[in-house]
């Protein structure tokens, strides 16, 4: 899973940085609020890990605008060094998932990041169809309608439009995509990637005509956009 770190303290990121990729995470430190909020505007994290003394853009401050700006469904633990119960009791009303005190043993931080992500998981597959305007997802059959009609899209096409749909208007790098898709970070040729990407494209109808745009970012990956419909009594 993609986990997003805040942390000031080096060596701190550093105790996380290596139990979450020894548990097989796929972890991102940020030093600055900011350059964790320019990120995630760019990319999409499975669980966002807070602390609450930062420089920049302190750690509450950072929730507020991931519970604003982003999915809802996604995880936030606070992990911070301030002990006082006003300070949890704060930050878990506005939005966090779970608050543990510095210092924490690997063993339990990664039960509460496995427990976090399984809720999650738990919530995504309770769901059982997904509507995007036109567009229906029916999640336990694996089929995708469009006013309606069943579109002719195979099992990692359905996967790759829910995927592209969920995160309308944020990048997805191909490597999100193929971890997503394919269930994996390498071995999948490029082609394969755009092709499916481009078959998409066609079966869903995703042109600028129908309010929609699959945009290729160079040397990154894609983003859909939905386009505003065009005004009144324009030329």
């Amino acid at each position: 899973m993609r986990i997003a770190v805040l942390d000031y303290d080096a060596g701190q990121s550093q105790f996380v940085y290596e139990a979450l990729t020894a548990a097989g995470h796929d972890c991102h430190v940020f030093a600055e609020g900011r350059a964790l909020i320019h990120r995630m505007q760019r990319e999409a994290f499975d669980l966002v890990m807070l602390d609450w003394n930062i420089v920049d853009i302190p750690g509450d401050a950072a929730l507020a605008w991931i519970r604003n700006n982003v999915d809802s469904n996604l995880p936030v633990l606070f992990m911070t060094s301030r002990t006082r119960a006003p300070d949890a009791f704060y930050a878990l009303n506005a939005g966090a998932d779970d608050y543990v005190i510095k210092p924490i043993a690997a063993p339990q931080l990664l039960a509460r990041v496995t427990s976090l992500l399984r809720r999650t998981c738990r919530q995504e597959a309770a769901a059982t169809s997904y509507q995007f305007g036109e567009y229906l997802f029916d999640i336990q059959e694996g089929k995708l309608f469009r006013h309606g009609t069943c579109l002719p899209v195979t099992r990692k096409e359905f996967q790759l439009s829910l995927l592209l749909f969920r995160n309308l208007a944020r990048p997805l790098s191909r490597a999100q995509i193929r971890a997503a898709v394919w269930k994996q970070l390498t071995d999948i040729p490029t082609r394969t990637l755009d092709t499916h990407i481009s078959t998409v494209r066609v079966k869903l109808d995703l042109r600028p005509e129908n309010g929609y745009c699959i945009v290729p970012i160079y040397g990154y990956g894609y983003r859909l956009d939905k386009l505003d419909p065009p005004a009144m009594g324009s030329s």
